[in-house]
């Protein structure tokens, strides 16, 4: 019988990313989101909805929406650098609240 040469870790690894991978660009984009805004502005904002490349966040607040407005070049850049599929524009509404869980 002939003895069975080990794995590479780095392809089990691959397999088991490429399984779990998100199924949707919403869900990719939910997980690239704090990578992307940091924690303190993922904590007020967060992406709800995206459609022909355009990402729907809704915000805690006003300010928020337009603070991250004003942000948006710069979070549309490292937003793609973590993207498969790029976003090509953000609107930020202030309606969080609609959207948490309770």
């Amino acid at each position: 019988m002939r003895a069975r040469r080990p794995r590479a870790l780095g392809d089990a690894v691959g397999r088991i990313r490429a399984s779990s991978a998100p199924k949707t660009p919403l869900a990719a984009i939910e997980l690239a989101w704090p990578g992307a805004v940091g924690a303190g502005a993922a904590a007020e904002a967060i992406p709800v909805a995206e459609r022909d490349g355009v990402l729907t966040v809704a915000c805690r607040s006003a300010t928020w929406a337009q603070e991250l407005d004003l942000l948006g070049p710069q979070i549309l850049e490292r937003l793609n650098a973590r993207l498969d599929r790029p976003v090509h524009a953000l609107r930020f509404t202030a309606d969080a609240a609609r959207h948490e869980q309770h």
